[in-house]
């Protein structure tokens, strides 16, 4: 996983698609090539990923998304994220001896929250679509590629070997549909998921009912409930999206836009809140006084979204003051790029912690960013019985201490680590870039380098993504045990230097553990000299992904 080659962004003038695998990125031209937008063209993405990259991502997980209206020039937003069961509880989980010291095992059934991708899909078609193409032309490439096969690409098959075990679980009694003869597929091996198949196209026929209630819905807290878990059909049934004003901040002239709370976007706007008054391109890219100050920024942002961070249907979660100026002003000084913070907590700002991103923009100028997860490769790995996709472990993101505003609860949205990015202009409100970057706690860490890199540096989207990055390897953690990993292509003599600053420093990560890093995509929106539109679109090379220019 050596990166000798050379990417060029890609142009175009009629919108882009930038995603992780090739065949979902044409599912998703397909569609605006036949008239669709770009919401249209997500969710046929987001379909495909299904298929081709189970490992990471399906209807059994999670989805968030950022839809630019070019008409309005406003940024909507999309949370279909799932519901913990009514039953889960607190004392429930204590009861059985679990708690603060005593974890759960991130793949139990308890982790299963109800999976909101497909209400998600839909939704995002019904309210940001073209109306143009329906919803059985969209999952169609989706389901073609299930039915008819599809040659597994080399990072896909990599991860794919290594949810193998969670498939193969004694009380899992249908992973073995995931598997070519009990094991993974390997690259360049063809795989056909025709139960999946089925499950598409019962979402395209009968819509939402047909996943939250019937069949689906049943097979589904089947396979919790024999695995200890407690979700319901009933939980299943009560499943809805929300539609959630995105929250921002300003950073020089370009408002960088993110989901709110239950999601951790906040984290992100943290860190640039405390960066937008720091000569952050002066200190020079990747060098060690930019990387300790980033480094920083980004703790204190963790140490603020770790405590606020919770379902704001549930508790109250005090946004407007985490992201007032004021704030970032008292927590800024806090940064010291010449030694390692000691410890670092969340603050007071009131008076009394697997994925797959993908992004699309359409000859309109209409832009979706869209994030779909199982959390954890595979999630809990659990397949329930004629569906053809494993159920998220998305549950192991709440806290089980009993004061914490994120302490597990019934029907409550837990802290959520997928997070779509969008940035446009704050005086025009013209797009400016719709990015993200996957990859558990990494996200935040990722939104904030590549838009440095872009904003700070001018790098166009490829060479943003392609440079090497940081990674506070636990946004849990709130001390010096926590390490910061750092990627190959950043030299020996910076991490010398940040060791001796009092970071613990692992490093150079290389090879596939790079995925550590998250996997972005980037399109961006750029003028000639003549002031045509011109879409710069990249894929990070650290995917088996491209981004590809749509002709019409």
């Amino acid at each position: 996983m050596n990166f000798i080659s050379r990417r060029s962004p890609v142009l175009s003038l009629k919108g882009s698609v930038a995603a992780s695998q090739p065949l979902a990125v044409r599912a998703g031209v397909s569609i605006l090539e036949k008239g669709g937008n770009a919401a249209d063209a997500a969710v046929a993405v987001a379909a495909a990923l299904n298929v081709t990259e189970p490992c990471s991502t399906g209807l059994g997980g999670d989805s968030f998304c950022l839809f630019y209206d070019n008409g309005t020039k406003e940024v909507h937003g999309l949370n279909g994220s799932g519901r913990s069961p009514t039953n889960l509880t607190l004392d429930l989980l204590q009861e059985q001896g679990y708690g603060k010291h005593n974890l759960l095992p991130i793949r139990h059934a308890y982790n299963v929250t109800v999976p909101g991708a497909a209400a998600a899909w839909l939704d995002t078609i019904e309210t940001f679509g073209s109306g143009k193409i329906s919803r059985s032309e969209i999952l169609q490439p989706a389901i073609n590629l299930a039915t008819e096969g599809f040659p597994v690409s080399a990072i896909t098959a990599y991860s794919w070997n290594a949810g193998v075990d969670c498939l193969l679980m004694k009380r899992n009694p249908h992973g073995r549909t995931l598997l070519l003869h009990d094991k993974a597929p390997l690259a360049g091996e063809v795989m056909r998921m025709p139960v999946l198949a089925k499950t598409l196209n019962s979402l395209a026929v009968d819509g939402k009912d047909g996943f939250y209630k019937g069949r689906i819905a049943k097979a589904i807290a089947d396979i919790v409930q024999s695995n200890g878990g407690v979700l319901s059909v009933e939980d299943m049934e009560q499943h809805e999206t929300t539609f959630d004003n995105p929250i921002k901040v300003t950073y020089k002239g370009i408002n960088v836009w993110e989901m709110p709370p239950n999601g951790q976007g906040i984290t992100a706007l943290l860190a640039l809140n405390l960066l937008k008054g720091i000569d952050t391109k002066g200190m020079g890219h990747n060098s060690i006084k930019y990387l300790s100050t980033l480094i920083q920024a980004m703790q204190l942002g963790f140490a603020d979204s770790q405590w606020y961070c919770a379902d704001p249907a549930m508790v109250p979660v005090p946004v407007e003051e985490l992201l007032s100026d004021s704030y970032a002003a008292k927590r800024r000084l806090l940064i010291n790029p010449n030694r390692a913070l000691d410890r670092w907590h969340q603050g007071s700002p009131t008076s009394s912690s697997d994925t797959v991103y993908f992004s699309v923009v359409d000859s309109q100028g209409n832009a979706c960013s869209f994030i779909n997860s199982n959390y954890m490769g595979f999630g809990t790995g659990l397949v329930p019985d004629g569906c053809g996709f494993t159920l998220q472990n998305r549950g192991a993101n709440f806290s089980l201490q009993q004061a914490h505003p994120n302490v597990v609860a019934p029907r409550k949205r837990p802290y959520h680590t997928i997070i779509p990015g969008m940035a446009t202009f704050a005086d025009s409100g013209d797009l400016y870039a719709s990015f993200g970057v996957m990859g558990g706690f990494m996200q935040p860490q990722g939104h904030v380098q590549v838009l440095l890199n872009m904003i700070e540096f001018d790098m166009d989207p490829q060479a943003a993504l392609d440079m090497p990055r940081f990674c506070i390897m636990n946004g849990k953690e709130t001390s010096t045990e926590s390490e910061v990993a750092i990627e190959e292509g950043i030299g020996q003599q910076t991490l010398h230097a940040l060791a001796s600053l009092g970071y613990r420093v692992r490093g150079p990560i290389c090879n596939y553990d790079r995925e550590l890093f998250g996997r972005g995509q980037i399109i961006q929106k750029r003028f000639d000299k003549n002031n045509m539109t011109v879409y710069w679109a990249g894929s990070d090379g650290r995917a088996d992904g491209l981004a590809l220019a749509s002709l019409l």
